[in-house]
């Protein structure tokens, strides 16, 4: 009689690697005993201290003006959030969303404003942040005004809407580094809100996440969805639960007509 196949036959394996090759998660990794194999174990730990890294080492914020400086939208502002260590940000979210004393944002009404925050990945930030800029204001500035960049370091979302009402700007995109997990620790997310100011909350914007090419959503495909939004809010008058966004099926409309549901 035939024994039952086992994780150790090369047919299993095989039908493992094929679906592996499919997603980042970890599946299929195997056992030894009653345990994981030594590889998938320590590539775990691997993961593990990555994530934790991409939250606790500081953005370098020198060197992502540079990269942001050479966007072409104008010098960066630089501020941060009344967190005063990574360790308050981190027990005290309500003080990520406030600006710190002495923050001086200058006016600059335009169509829209960026915020590049650091988030819960400073790491995301530093890898993506610049590129996924660059490929917004590709896809923006010939329809809109662009008011000058901000870079927010100990940044929870909600701190862009105090920047973006002392900018006056009308549509804000707050570019932020998203919670890491064991299988991606630089993701990158944008958080879209329409006339932006300090009271709102999470049901008035529009979120594009998991942004990380190549494996996750790319800077190009990431731009133009916030494009799609960005019309559409225009054009609603609003963001938020109200805003869908149907850019992705249907690529011959105009983008504000396929943002409003």
């Amino acid at each position: 009689m035939r024994s039952a196949l086992t994780s150790s036959d090369p047919a299993i394996q095989e039908f493992w690697a094929d679906l592996r090759k499919t997603t980042q998660a970890r599946i299929g990794l195997g056992r030894a005993g009653t345990a994981l194999p030594t590889r998938q174990v320590l590539e775990l730990a691997a993961a593990h201290a990555a994530a934790r890294d991409a939250v606790h080492i500081p953005l370098d914020t020198e060197d992502l003006a540079g990269a942001v400086r050479a966007v072409g939208i104008g010098e960066p502002v630089l501020v941060t959030s009344r967190a005063g260590s990574r360790e308050e940000y981190l027990r005290r979210p309500d003080l990520g969303r406030l600006p710190a004393e002495g923050n001086d944002v200058p006016a600059e009404p335009a169509d829209i404003g960026f915020v590049l925050a650091d988030g819960l990945s400073p790491t995301a930030l530093s890898h993506h942040g610049a590129n996924l800029l660059a490929a917004l204001v590709g896809a923006l500035a010939d329809r809109y005004t662009l008011a000058r960049p901000v870079i927010a370091t100990q940044a929870r979302v909600a701190l862009g809407d105090h920047i973006a009402a002392a900018q006056g700007v009308r549509t804000l995109l707050v570019i932020i580094g998203e919670r890491p997990g064991l299988s991606v620790a630089d993701s990158l997310g944008i958080y879209l809100t329409h006339l932006p100011g300090p009271g709102r909350t999470d049901a008035d914007r529009n979120c594009i996440s998991n942004i990380h090419p190549p494996d996750g959503l790319g800077y190009a495909e990431a731009a133009r969805v916030a494009a799609g939004l960005v019309g559409g809010a225009v054009a609603l008058g609003r963001s938020g639960v109200q805003l869908k966004d149907t850019s992705r099926p249907a690529l011959g409309q105009d983008d504000a007509d396929r943002a409003i549901s």
